[in-house]
């Protein structure tokens, strides 16, 4: 965690886990991600100390979570969520590293874009989904859409991160911060700068306080934002990412996998382009294409901005 907002978390008044989920336990909600980078999050944060308390359990208030999602061959869990499909699912095991317990999890889309999720408590560090778990997953996606589960689910996706969880004082909303991103593939890793944060709002109409408090400071929501969407993305794994381009030159995780063009010209200058395309603001949306004339770049002397 960067000193800035560790420091900035000693403004909030404490609150114990079975208070916080009393207050806003929020397993159905409307989110809303923000992905910045600490200086911008940390006047945010001061901001919050005034109408949000932060979980704190054992004197520590910031936890290692380790988040292992499940796909199947296809990767239907990731297009159906690129695609926008309402009827779509997330199926993970969340490993709450300090607290040493796992949940199995179904995050579901009902109607009006409500986010609802299931748990179930499972062993520590489950290595794969076994038949409960299968059978959970099968009757909460039936329930919610009068369709059986006809997925073969295999480990897809890990990531790690570092969280602080924040409820408001008058209950009905929270929000997590997350920092220490690292995204884990079977063939590959990637890790965000410990200076960005995923920020994610949870509330009843998806206007909260927070949000408001993000509104007030210039900061403005993330599309296209899910973390294993981007895991997925920055690995590697998937030959379609572009909803996810902007999610991921937030988190600075963009330049790897830049598809090199066929025009040979092109090729050999697109670090150049990559460093002058411009950007009215780093953490604004960025520009994501601009039309430039290769051969343009032969001439000598002739400078970009």
């Amino acid at each position: 965690m960067v000193p800035i907002i560790q420091q900035s978390l000693l403004a909030f008044e404490p609150i114990d886990l079975a208070t916080l989920n009393s207050k806003a336990e929020m397993l159905a909600r409307l989110d809303n991600k923000y992905i910045l980078p600490s200086d911008r999050l940390q006047p945010a944060i001061m901001a919050f100390a005034e109408l949000f308390d932060v979980l704190e359990i054992d004197g520590q208030r910031a936890f290692s979570y380790s988040t292992r999602y499940f796909d199947d061959a296809e990767k239907r869990g990731y297009y159906d969520h690129l695609q926008r499909r309402r009827k779509r699912c997330k199926v993970r095991v969340r490993d709450y590293l300090d607290a040493g317990f796992s949940y199995l999890e179904i995050k579901l889309k009902e109607k009006r874009s409500m986010t609802v999720k299931h748990r179930l408590s499972v062993d520590n560090l489950l290595p794969a989904l076994d038949s409960q778990c299968m059978e959970f997953v099968d009757g909460r996606f039936q329930d919610c859409y009068n369709n059986c589960f006809d997925k073969q689910l295999k480990p897809s996706m890990t990531v790690d991160y570092e969280r602080i969880t924040l409820v408001a004082k008058e209950g009905g909303e929270r929000m997590t911060i997350d920092t220490a991103l690292a995204f884990r593939a079977p063939d590959a890793e990637r890790r965000a700068p410990p200076h960005m944060f995923i920020v994610e709002t949870k509330s009843a109409r998806g206007n909260g306080i927070a949000d408001k408090i993000m509104r007030a400071n210039h900061i403005q929501p993330t599309k296209h934002a899910s973390k294993y969407c981007i895991g997925m993305a920055a690995t590697g794994q998937v030959s379609r990412r572009n909803n996810f381009l902007a999610a991921l030159r937030r988190l600075e995780l963009d330049e790897a996998y830049a598809t090199p063009s066929e025009n040979p010209v092109q090729a050999n200058f697109m670090p150049l382009l990559a460093a002058t395309a411009p950007r009215s603001d780093r953490y604004a949306e960025p520009i994501t294409h601009i039309a430039v004339n290769p051969s343009a770049l032969l001439r000598p002397a002739y400078t970009y901005r």
